[in-house]
């Protein structure tokens, strides 16, 4: 288990390097929740690859230089709350909690019953309190809990889905993968009486499946 731990640090250290990792909240929460635990455990030696990998049902853990690149976008601060659209393993669901504290939330929406059970196990054997898994389209947000300080969404979207921008507070930030089923590029979008959209890149995810995504 130790090896486990010193290749997060190697990790760690490597996107420090790349300039990925830049804030001290982000690297704190890399070390204090561990890929390994969010892993199948046949893919078990491969945690600390810097690639996505897959966790069954067709969906995938995002590569580590991926969810650096969007967790230092977000700006997250303590106390916040946070609704993520697609839980996945429910690594990024715990990293994200980990930054903003006992004292901020985070939800998350997962569409595949079987994955969101997944993502469950996966945060209780952190004991993390202030993580929801919840199954759902989650193109259409999740309304019970709005508005949320920040968004974020871990699947690739032909648009912005309209529900999203509108549980976001004002001055709030959405983090979403932009376009077809084959190229995205990464957007940031700070909510204001006109929203202010920057890109950060390319990427390439899993498709967001829901009424305000992809059909199918």
């Amino acid at each position: 288990m130790e090896d486990f731990f010193e290749r997060n640090k190697c990790l760690v250290e490597a996107l420090k390097k790349e300039g990925l990792i830049k804030s001290r909240a982000v690297e704190q929460a890399f070390l204090n929740i561990p890929r390994h635990l969010f892993v199948p455990e046949e893919l078990i030696d491969e945690a600390y690859v810097d690639s996505p990998l897959p966790i069954g049902s067709g969906q995938t853990i995002s590569a580590p230089h991926m969810v650096a690149i969007m967790l230092e976008l977000l700006e997250l601060k303590r106390g916040q709350k946070v609704l993520e659209v697609g839980a996945g393993s429910g690594w990024n669901a715990c990293l994200m909690a980990e930054i903003v504290g006992s004292s901020g939330k985070v939800y998350s929406i997962e569409r595949i019953p079987e994955i969101a059970h997944f993502a469950r196990k996966n945060v209780e054997k952190l004991g993390m309190k202030n993580v929801f898994i919840v199954v759902g389209d989650g193109t259409l947000g999740y309304p019970e809990e709005m508005p949320y300080d920040r968004i974020i969404v871990t699947a690739a979207s032909p648009k912005i889905p309209k529900p999203l921008l509108d549980q976001l507070k004002g001055g709030g930030i959405l983090i979403l993968p932009l376009g077809d089923r084959y190229c995205q590029k990464l957007i940031k979008l700070k909510k204001d009486r006109k929203p202010k959209i920057s890109e950060h890149g390319y990427c390439f995810f899993v498709p967001l499946i829901g009424k305000f995504g992809f059909t199918s």
